[in-house]
């Protein structure tokens, strides 16, 4: 059975649509690639998101596993 050719929504490129694909179903692989912009490259980490992000899973862990005596 053949898979569905598809066109990508962001590129124009057709593909084809196979259950394991993974991202979006009007994304093509590349342009679905979870750090990808809208030009295809990839985005350069900052190093406040590293500190945010860890500040907020330092809250979260304190939040669920808090004792409360």
């Amino acid at each position: 059975m053949a898979f569905p050719i598809k066109t990508c929504v962001v590129c124009g490129e057709e593909f084809e649509l196979r259950p394991d694909k993974p991202g979006y179903a009007n994304r093509c692989p590349t342009c679905s690639m979870p750090d990808a912009d809208v030009d295809g490259g990839l985005k350069p980490l900052a190093s406040g998101d590293r500190e945010a992000n860890a500040a907020r899973r330092e809250a979260m862990r304190n939040l669920l596993y808090r004792k409360d005596s």
